[in-house]
């Protein structure tokens, strides 16, 4: 998933890589072979602030309420991280290989999913906000779509602070809040797709090529 919007929520002009133009492309191709066979077209996009804001509001209580029960269960357990350049280059070096992660997850649920498996699934660098980023280049079931969506929080967010919990480990906590504060923005496209009502009979779901979010066809 992506975020290519400026500070009020709004497109952010920018020029398009060339795999960007050619996934637009195809994107509009089959957007318009949809509405053609009556499909309805309702755009679920966020914005960079939206999702900032989003994975701020997270984090307090997250890391609060995730620190506070390590220390209720772990009281002889010191939170205590290593501050050194040394240490802060590994720990630099693990998040980026978690970021990567995160988009492979989502790529590797959605291929499980697509109509051409991985083949429909691509992966880029949008660089001014130095972020890889994972993206289905067909329309998916709502649930696939979902289920691509939410995989990186609970493999790499839930998973590891539920561990961390358990067996009394400070980098696992801190791997799991982190990483659950890396998927606010995938929580907010999953919501605002959960939230969208529909009496539609058919749905699907297609990852927008350019920008945050998606664009759902119903009918």
């Amino acid at each position: 998933m992506r975020h290519d919007h400026d500070e009020r929520g709004t497109r952010r002009r920018r020029r398009l890589t060339q795999a960007e133009e050619r996934r637009l492309r195809r994107f509009e191709g089959i957007a318009a072979d949809l509405q053609a066979q009556g499909y309805e077209r309702v755009e679920l996009t966020v914005g960079l602030l939206q999702a900032n804001i989003f994975a701020l509001a997270l984090a307090v209580p997250l890391c609060v309420g995730a620190t506070f029960a390590f220390m209720l269960l772990h009281p002889d357990v010191t939170l205590f991280f290593d501050l050194r350049p040394p240490q802060l280059a590994a720990d630099l070096a693990i998040l980026l290989a978690l970021v990567v992660t995160h988009e492979l997850i989502h790529g590797v649920t959605w291929g499980r999913f697509a109509r051409g498996g991985l083949r429909d699934v691509e992966f880029g660098f949008v660089a001014r906000y130095l972020s890889p980023y994972c993206t289905c280049t067909t329309p998916l079931p709502r649930r696939a779509y979902l289920l691509g969506g939410l995989m990186p929080l609970i493999v790499l967010g839930l998973v590891p602070l539920c561990v961390a919990l358990a067996a009394g480990s400070p980098p696992l906590l801190a791997i799991g809040v982190l990483m659950t504060l890396a998927a606010g923005g995938d929580m907010l496209v999953v919501l605002r797709v959960l939230a969208h009502r529909t009496d539609a009979v058919e749905t699907v779901v297609y990852d927008h090529p350019t920008q945050a979010g998606c664009v759902v066809f119903e009918r």
